[in-house]
């Protein structure tokens, strides 16, 4: 079976480390209990800051780059172990932490029996490369310290949606996409196959244009056209997004392109044909300006058996 998180690489970075840190740590449980060590590997960090001398919760929490919400909970846990004391500082709001005489017996016997074999199996999985991965390691925490994932992502992410202009190599998708909404809810009828496998002819040639829409990850999702019906006036038609990436907003990026687009064409009238069955597609085009027209259904409705309504574009706000 696949690796799902191996397979996409940096995009779960974090999960693989996490991953992989459970298991070293599986394994160092096993070595350092058996070395006769009563602490976990996770809590032997916050001994080897303490064999410098006492410290606060909050120096602790620095020395070992951890919450001090964390690191209060593994000094109770070391304190239970009798493996570190707590003590009043000089500073009365303060407590200090230190190792017990179990806690630098413990911390004796790690070094003479868990440390150098540990070092060893870890240099052999890296192939002699660990100095190699640890100043990698370093690198990324310091670029973190520097930058957050979160401001890189911001910075660094592409456009989760993208205008593609029409090419023959899309006339499948423009069929595709169209075709399933039109068949879930209506009957493909005879103008509809007409354009749809043959848009270079009967939408480009014309005059007119289709976009695409096109969401990051997943490909084309959406296509529309506009239609030369006249001298000026075109129809904003076939426009529909793939049932699996709803919830994008994706049809209304494309709308606003498209409108865009008549726009800059001089459309006038710039109209559509569409069903009351339609409801969330009549509200986006409310939305974004489309007004119910009686004269546009007077004068084009008739060419779709399924059209019962009629709108034209009014300009936003209106």
């Amino acid at each position: 079976m696949t690796d799902v998180i191996a397979r996409l690489g940096g995009v779960y970075l974090g999960s693989r480390l996490k991953r992989l840190a459970e298991r070293l740590q599986g394994d160092a449980a096993q070595i350092i209990q058996a070395a006769g060590v009563s602490a976990q590997p996770g809590q032997m960090p916050l001994l080897t800051a303490l064999e410098a001398g006492a410290m606060t919760v909050g120096q602790l929490a620095e020395a070992v780059g951890s919450s001090q919400p964390g690191v209060t909970r593994a000094i109770g846990q070391l304190a239970a172990l009798e493996l570190v004391k707590t003590e009043q500082g000089s500073d009365l709001r303060q407590r200090l932490v230190s190792l017990t005489p179990a806690g630098q017996a413990a911390m004796n016997r790690a070094r003479m029996q868990v440390w150098p074999g540990v070092g060893l199996a870890v240099d052999e999985m890296c192939g002699g490369e660990t100095a190699a991965l640890l100043a990698l390691l370093e690198r990324v925490e310091t670029a973190l310290d520097e930058s957050s994932m979160v401001a890189r992502y911001e910075r660094l992410q592409p456009p989760v949606l993208t205008i593609r202009e029409f090419s023959d190599d899309l006339a499948q998708d423009f069929h595709d996409i169209n075709a399933e909404w039109i068949e879930a809810m209506f009957q493909l009828e005879p103008t509809d196959r007409d354009v749809l496998e043959n848009p270079r002819r009967r939408i480009i040639e014309p005059g007119g244009t289709i976009l695409f829409v096109e969401a990051q990850g997943l490909g084309v999702v959406g296509a529309c056209a506009l239609q030369k019906t006249g001298e000026r006036s075109f129809e904003l038609t076939k426009m529909g997004v793939r049932q699996s990436a709803r919830g994008l907003k994706a049809g209304e990026f494309l709308l606003a392109a498209m409108i865009g687009r008549a726009r800059e064409m001089g459309a006038d009238p710039l109209y559509l044909l569409t069903n009351k069955h339609c409801e969330a597609a009549i509200h986006l085009y409310e939305k974004l300006g489309f007004r119910h027209d009686a004269g546009i259904m007077a004068q084009y409705g008739a060419r779709y058996e399924r059209c019962d309504v009629a709108m034209r574009y009014a300009g936003p706000g209106v």
